[in-house]
């Protein structure tokens, strides 16, 4: 017999070695005997702001269009959001919210005032979406309405008279002149937010100033009886949690709903180079997935502040503004914030999912930034092309958890780790669906490794996970409008005993006998 030399052996065994390499190992108990709380539909709620193209040439197109469209809107970016079964859309901003003044939007589109978007590019604003089309587009999608109100550049009484405009039934001049524009009935709005971004381009303020505005515009928003809104104060962002503090002790219960909070997840974590969308290494995906995650404590920190004003628990926590946020593309205008959108956007948006549905007790409402052209969108237009996102495909997988009931779970799982920091490797959300179904939904946050899921059930008898995986060879895998399928679901089927999960992967499945 041949003798192998022993550093020959050990080079001959370290090369195997990836081959070789051992899955991610998980378990999970999940006893569907019990209940958790609802995982509120407006989670999968989507943000269109006056940025970019994302409303003009993404969404709306003008009545006179070639391009296929209802009331202005086109009809192939209508037909898609309907597919995931949009819930909300807020509008008209984000920042630019702080400067938009209604009834620059209100009458008849061609003798509307064309402004200045100063925050985003410098462009002309034309004004042709405004209110009465803003609700065109909901009630074609099928969704609630969130309107941003001014109170950085706004009065109190403008605000006011703005949501009488939209809600009044009586027989008042404001009602009168929604009428006269083409509407008789009163508006449905779902949420109202007073303010944005209080803290920065809002208006730069510290909470307890915030809180006496907040106050003191918020008294003077009337409705009908049963027609108010829930009202959003503006909460903070990233790691601070002194403004949930400040204003969920300072502002009366009585007077708002909830409190908004933004949190974009950043490769670098660098706002002046941020990381480019594609063509990024494996160090930067991890930095993404562990950034990303940091959403798990922000989320459970500011909850903890809720928890100690308002133990009750009548304020909801909204995220109404995430994502991923990337440098601008070469060649394009930097303020107009398009980018593409990757396998690793997709994972990026089923893991914070599966954390929202974890603390759905709290986070009651979410808003992507933003839903057309702009940062993590679901779909990207160019003239009369359309195409879908890998992140519009895990909303489209995702939706049967909209109002679906949580069902308790433990999860262990290896970590993904790099330099020192880790994140789990895989994450997991399960729910019983209005359908009556029990749902199962896996994210692999390792690009490279697979996972091992070992699932234990109690209070149900399934044998098999039927449902859809999403998942690519490369890390910045992605859909253009010449390659539109690159990136899409396919089929998924596994027994209970061990389930595989490819690297960067992300399923939904039902559990069935």
């Amino acid at each position: 017999m041949t003798q192998i030399k022993p550093k020959l052996l050990a080079l001959a065994v370290a090369a195997l070695l990836p081959v070789m390499a051992q899955a991610h190992q998980v378990s999970i108990q999940v006893d569907a005997s019990q209940q958790g709380p609802v995982i509120n539909r407006d989670i999968y709620g989507q943000f269109a702001e006056h940025l970019g193209h994302g409303i003009y040439g993404g969404l709306w197109v003008g009545k006179d269009s070639t391009i296929p469209n209802t009331k202005g809107f086109r009809n192939d970016v209508l037909q898609a959001l309907k597919a995931i079964k949009v819930p909300l859309v807020r509008w008209p901003g984000g920042c630019f919210a702080d400067e938009y003044h209604w009834r620059e939007g209100i009458g008849a589109q061609n003798e509307r005032p064309t402004k200045v978007n100063t925050h985003w590019g410098g462009v002309e604003e034309t004004n042709a979406v405004g209110t009465h089309e803003f609700f065109d587009l909901v009630e074609l999608l099928g969704a609630e309405a969130y309107i941003n109100g001014n109170l950085g550049t706004g009065t109190p009484q403008e605000m006011a008279e703005w949501l009488e405009y939209m809600t009044s039934d009586k027989n008042s001049s404001l009602a009168n002149e929604r009428r006269a524009n083409g509407r008789e009935a009163p508006f449905e709005i779902a949420y109202f937010g007073v303010g944005n971004e209080a803290w920065g381009c809002g208006g730069n303020m510290r909470p307890e100033y915030y809180s006496d505005l907040y106050r003191h515009y918020a008294t003077f928003l009337k409705t009908p009886p049963g027609k108010m809104p829930k009202l959003v104060a503006s909460g903070g962002d990233t790691s601070d949690t002194k403004w949930t503090d400040v204003l969920s002790s300072h502002i009366p219960l009585r007077m708002m709903d909830g409190i908004s909070y933004h949190f974009y997840t950043l490769p670098k974590d660098d706002w002046q180079d941020k990381g480019d969308a594609l063509n990024f290494s494996e160090h930067e995906w991890f930095t993404t997935m562990e950034r990303t995650y940091r959403m798990e404590k922000y989320v459970t920190d500011n909850i903890a502040k809720l928890d100690k004003n308002d133990p009750d628990g009548k304020l909801g926590f909204y995220v109404d503004e995430w994502g991923t946020w990337f440098n601008p593309e070469p060649g394009r205008e930097p303020g107009f914030l398009y980018q593409q959108n990757s396998m690793r956007d997709a994972v990026v948006a089923a893991v914070n999912f599966n954390i929202f549905h974890e603390h759905a007790d709290r986070v009651r409402m979410t808003s992507i930034a933003q839903m057309v052209n702009v940062l993590q969108a679901m779909i990207l237009t160019d003239d009369d092309k359309m195409v879908l996102t890998p992140t519009y495909h895990v909303y489209d997988m995702y939706k049967v958890f909209q109002d679906a009931t949580s069902i308790p779970f433990t999860i262990k799982a290896d970590k993904y780790a790099e330099e020192g920091k880790s994140v789990p490797a895989v994450t997991a959300s399960v729910a019983k669906g209005t359908d009556g179904k029990l749902y199962l939904a896996l994210v692999n946050l390792d690009p490279s490794e697979s996972a091992s899921v070992k699932l234990a059930l109690k209070g149900v008898k399934a044998s098999k996970a039927v449902g859809q995986i999403l998942t690519a060879d490369k890390m910045d895998a992605h859909n253009s409008f010449d390659k539109p399928s690159q990136v899409k679901p396919a089929r998924y089927s596994s027994s209970l005993d061990e389930l595989s999960l490819p690297a960067k992967s992300v399923v939904v499945a039902e559990l069935i006998p």
